[in-house]
């Protein structure tokens, strides 16, 4: 278990994209082994790979590790993404708790059954622009630097993006109100690492459709 990491999730998106983002932030080039069917998974849980018994796991290091936030914890911590000290990396959690918890919301509302949709889609765009954006909005302008920690590149900044080009992706014009988000986005696209990243072709995951929703429950459920 050496060399690039090797990522096993199924092919999409789901928990495993913020660390596909993270890794490719830091330039770290890695590998993908497809979980395709419910027998791929069984066997990944019988084999003793699966800790929890569920997906996400990366291995890294010698390591078989699950549970996202643990496993963008350690490679934000190896690739120093992390802040430069114990109040930056709070700052950092807690920024990045918020992200996560509006990216549950997200990553859920392709699989929301037709009569929800709706619903679904007024809670994505009231807690992304009531709740969620305009605190980051207000530290971009409150702490006057590039970036969201410190002036230093960070797993938040990343992590952030992810979540706003997410957003867009569910209603274009979700960040009219935000001008520093909206710079943000750009200034942050522009990363080398994120910008090949964003290109065709790379392995980021394009956004589920009504094709992929049956495949990803046959595999979980």
């Amino acid at each position: 278990m050496s060399g690039k990491p090797k990522l096993h999730y199924f092919n999409g998106r789901g928990r495993m994209e913020p660390i596909r983002w993270l890794l490719a932030a830091a330039g770290v080039e890695f590998e993908e082994c497809f979980v395709e069917t419910k027998d791929d998974l069984i066997k990944l849980q019988k084999n003793g790979s699966l800790l929890f018994q569920q997906l996400p796991m990366v291995e890294i290091d010698g390591m078989k590790m699950v549970q996202t936030r643990a496993i963008l914890s350690y490679i934000a911590g190896k690739y120093n993404l992390y802040g430069k000290d114990l109040k930056e990396r709070a700052l950092i959690d807690m920024y990045v708790e918020a992200m996560m918890d509006l990216n549950e919301i997200l990553m859920s509302y392709p699989f929301q059954p037709a009569d929800k949709k709706e619903q679904q889609f007024a809670n994505i765009v009231d807690k992304s622009t009531n709740r969620y954006f305009p605190v980051f909005e207000k530290v971009l302008k409150d702490h006057g630097q590039d970036f969201l920690v410190g002036n230093q590149f960070s797993r938040a900044d990343v992590q952030l993006l992810e979540i706003l080009l997410m957003a867009e992706e569910c209603k274009p014009d979700i960040l009219a109100k935000f001008p520093l988000l909206q710079k943000f986005k750009a200034r942050i696209s522009n990363v080398p690492t994120i910008n090949k990243f964003m290109q065709p072709g790379s392995q980021r995951k394009p956004p589920p459709d009504e094709k992929d929703v049956p495949k990803v429950l046959k595999i979980f459920y």
